[in-house]
């Protein structure tokens, strides 16, 4: 396959979902009788950053991703008199998979904040979990308590990003610290950012990572950025539980989560849990990870069961 024919950006169209403009990204598979992939990225990102791990799960099928409200460019709740709560995008993810796939059976992969909003739906409309094939988590979570930060840190996290969930400040925040310049000076300072970049193997990598960490901030609302974050620094998703399994990715060393903790509150949630731990420091892959890089997130037996599918 020619390097003109995988470019993300020849796979997405635009999207208008109750009144919300967005874009998702339809990259169909050559083979008859594949599986349907549909994939919800997670907090901070775009159809964009998750390029590489999308091409890694075309392999298996073919791949459907759309934007959510208020990240990679779209629409957020609030112009149309919502907030962005873990409902609302539950809500909206159910219209889409409607909407996308009537009720033919998908397999669904969230990663990360993703995951959270894919359990959500699945409690809010359980009828839905007839249609899924298979349910994987990619560094997914499932309750606040999930996070492994200090008790300090946690707090900082709590406050800082409940008090811009508001609109002035959030619009204050917005219209001076997001510009270029300020976010390389000062972002790529913060821990997670030093997460982000810790490995990074030369000057061009660093420079085009933060090329692309400045246009995720930019592409997404950070009102919606923050009221997100504050809920889940304080959501549970164990109140309810779901009558199916889900695969569960975890990374070894992952800098946000103690994962005994996932795995414990996931098994509150699912009938079964199977549990893939990758070898890795970041709870993510690079923002510029390509498939070869990306294919790390899907362990060999998770490859087998998809194949397998």
């Amino acid at each position: 396959m020619s390097s003109i024919e995988t470019k993300p950006t020849n796979y997405i169209i635009p999207i208008n979902m109750n009144g919300l403009k967005g874009r998702m990204l339809k990259y169909p598979s050559k083979k008859k009788n594949k599986q349907e992939i549909l994939f919800i990225y997670g907090h901070h990102s775009s159809l964009e950053r998750c390029w590489g791990i999308i091409q890694v799960l075309h392999d298996y099928g073919s791949v459907t991703m759309p934007d959510i409200p208020g990240f990679g460019g779209m629409d957020s709740f609030y112009k149309i008199g919502k907030k962005p709560t873990i409902d609302n995008f539950a809500a909206y993810l159910a219209s889409f998979i409607k909407m996308q796939y009537k009720k033919r059976k998908i397999v669904i992969v969230g990663m990360s904040y993703g995951f959270i909003v894919v359990t959500r739906m699945l409690q809010r409309y359980p009828h839905m979990a007839k249609d899924v094939k298979l349910l994987i988590s990619l560094g997914g979570f499932a309750d606040h308590d999930d996070f492994s930060f200090s008790k300090p840190r946690y707090y900082t996290y709590l406050l800082s990003t409940g008090f811009f969930s508001h609109k002035i400040p959030a619009f204050v925040f917005k219209h001076i610290f997001i510009h270029g310049p300020v976010i390389s000076a000062a972002y790529s300072k913060t821990h997670n950012a030093k997460n982000k970049f810790s490995g990074i193997g030369s000057d061009y990598e660093a420079r085009r990572l933060m090329e692309v960490e400045i246009g995720l901030w930019k592409s997404n609302d950070f009102q919606t950025y923050a009221f997100t974050a504050n809920e889940f620094f304080k959501f549970s998703n164990c109140d309810k539980q779901i009558d199916i399994g889900v695969c569960h990715v975890a990374a070894e060393n992952d800098h946000f989560f103690d994962n005994n903790n996932v795995e414990q509150h996931m098994k509150v949630i699912f009938n079964d849990v199977q549990t893939f731990v990758i070898k890795t420091t970041n709870h993510s892959p690079s923002i510029i990870a390509d498939k070869k890089a990306a294919s790390a997130l899907v362990p060999t037996h998770l490859k087998k069961i998809l194949r397998d599918l």
